[in-house]
């Protein structure tokens, strides 16, 4: 049995993989394990993201925050990471410019910390042999250079792509095996409410 760290970028999966789908209510350690084969034994599971604004919609951070409390109720192996987000004026040129006018002022947000904190995580637990296959679950090929460190470290890295993304070369290159997110492992959802708790599904997911 292989000892396995399953590593999730957050955003990448919500935006690349359950948004405007059915399946946001995800168990993610059923998830792992409808994907990866019987080899592994997953020992950890962390997850990395930040708190959503609630400026435009209320309710967005108190669903995010209702999932993030079922997940660590109901996974044993789940710890949750935290990085935050910024927001700053910025001119933007508009796809349409004019004589009177090219650019227009937005507020740009940024998601900050979760690439960072995955990968200090990921090549923290490999120098202190914690698993024998680190599993990634992401599409971020800021996660590059600690992959191929991690390689270094004569560990296994398994690389699980979100659904609708285009893969990243860089990534693939620096993987042991590449996997894909498939509907019916998308379908692994948790149960509601959480046993023992009054944690319900939010009603619009």
């Amino acid at each position: 049995m292989q000892r396995t760290y399953i590593y999730i970028d957050g955003f990448n999966l919500y935006y690349r993989g359950l948004k405007n789908t059915p399946y946001k209510w995800l168990d993610l350690k059923t998830l792992c394990q409808k994907i990866l084969d019987k080899t592994h034994k997953i020992e950890s599971i962390k997850y990395f993201t930040a708190i959503v604004s609630g400026k435009l919609d209320p309710q967005k951070p108190i669903k995010q925050q209702t999932y993030i409390r079922a997940i660590e109720k109901y996974i044993p192996e789940i710890s949750v990471y935290y990085g935050h987000f910024l927001s700053n004026p910025v001119w933007a040129m508009l796809s349409k410019p004019t004589k009177k006018q090219r650019f227009v002022k937005i507020i740009k947000t940024e998601e900050k910390g979760s690439d960072v904190n995955l990968a200090v995580h990921l090549l923290n637990d490999a120098w202190l042999d914690k698993y024998d296959c680190a599993v990634i679950i992401s599409n971020d090929s800021d996660l590059a250079e600690s992959m191929n460190l991690v390689k270094q470290q004569h560990k296994k890295i398994g690389l699980i792509l979100p659904p609708r993304c285009h893969p990243s070369k860089e990534l693939i290159k620096l993987a042991d095996f590449v996997k894909g997110i498939r509907k019916n492992a998308l379908s692994s959802l948790l149960p509601n409410p959480i046993p023992g708790t009054n944690i319900h599904k939010p009603k619009t997911w």
